[in-house]
């Protein structure tokens, strides 16, 4: 399958600017493991005079200081990918962890609230909770009781 897709591949990512489909397939292999996991190539661009190219990595908001920690790593590892000194600047672009668009919260009405457990219930779980000293410690244990044996009368 792959030799018959290869071309259609490296002809989509010349587009994109990845004259070397190595550095989008074997990521993590170029960078490591725990620099893949921060930072995934977007784009790579090349100027107008083409001393260089800039490669756009993609992370979250979070990483982004540790990835902008690590570029100049990472762009000699990529140009040790591509053989020669292709790529002169490593920029961040950051977005949320699953993209753009999916990363917004969506508009929901607040959750209807659970009705009180049944009065059966609540005497059960302050009956198992009764020996205990400490008031906190016992309105814990009985709100615990009473999602227990309210889970359990539902079955």
């Amino acid at each position: 399958m792959s030799g018959f897709i290869d071309g259609q591949i490296r002809k989509a990512g010349e587009q994109r600017g990845f004259a070397v489909m190595r550095l989008l397939t074997h990521w993590s292999e170029i960078v490591g493991e725990d620099t893949a996991r921060m930072a995934k190539p977007v784009d790579v661009g090349y100027g107008r005079e083409g001393f260089g190219a800039t490669l756009t990595v993609l992370c979250s908001g979070s990483t982004a200081p540790l990835v902008q920690q690590m570029l100049p790593q990472i762009r000699e590892k990529v140009n040790a990918c591509y053989g020669y000194s292709a790529i002169s600047r490593v920029r961040i672009t950051q977005t949320a962890p699953v993209g753009f668009s999916e990363g917004q919260r969506a508009f929901q009405p607040a959750p209807a609230e659970k009705p009180p457990p049944p009065a059966h219930v609540v005497s059960a779980s302050k009956e198992l909770a009764n020996n205990v000293e400490s008031d906190g410690l016992r309105r814990a244990l009985e709100k615990l009781g009473q999602n227990v044996l309210a889970k359990h009368a539902k079955t």
